[in-house]
């Protein structure tokens, strides 16, 4: 299970005296354990849920760091993406949703606009966790338009 790995993670960390792999994986875990109180016992889905939130944040972090000119942010918030992307899912390449965006398009044959949330409902499911949602997004309005 994911959160076994990422509770082995936290130990190695502990024990390598690695800062900042321990501060991403407690921040983690802490989310983790909210989830948790209000939802229950997570699925793995769950926790892949909360690493992509957690790495959307720190995706938006760094594009406000580059407008402050702030280098040594920037490069902290891309070192601790790299360490959650170790729980996400293999990650599908531009092809592969295009192609998972098409076969959507055939079943759901939209025709308007209005037909974006079902679009986004067939691909979520396969997409999520492993490509950004944004991206898919926006690939669906342009295609819609």
């Amino acid at each position: 299970m994911l959160l076994d790995k990422i509770n082995e993670d936290l130990k190695e960390a502990m024990r390598g005296k690695d800062a900042l792999s321990l501060s991403v994986i407690r921040m983690l875990k802490g989310d983790i354990q909210l989830k948790t109180i209000d939802k229950g016992n997570l699925t793995d889905d769950d926790i892949i849920a909360i690493v992509s939130k957690q790495i959307k944040m720190r995706k938006d972090a760094i594009g406000e760091f580059k407008k402050a000119n702030r280098e040594d942010l920037v490069s902290q918030n891309e070192q601790e993406i790299e360490i959650l992307n170790k729980y996400l899912p293999e990650q599908l390449t531009y092809d592969e949703v295009v192609k998972i965006i098409d076969e959507a398009f055939s079943k759901v044959n939209p025709t308007s606009s209005k037909d974006m949330g079902l679009i986004m409902r067939e691909v979520s499911p396969k997409l999520k966790g492993r490509f950004d949602m944004q991206q898919v997004s926006s690939l669906i309005k342009e295609r819609l338009n």
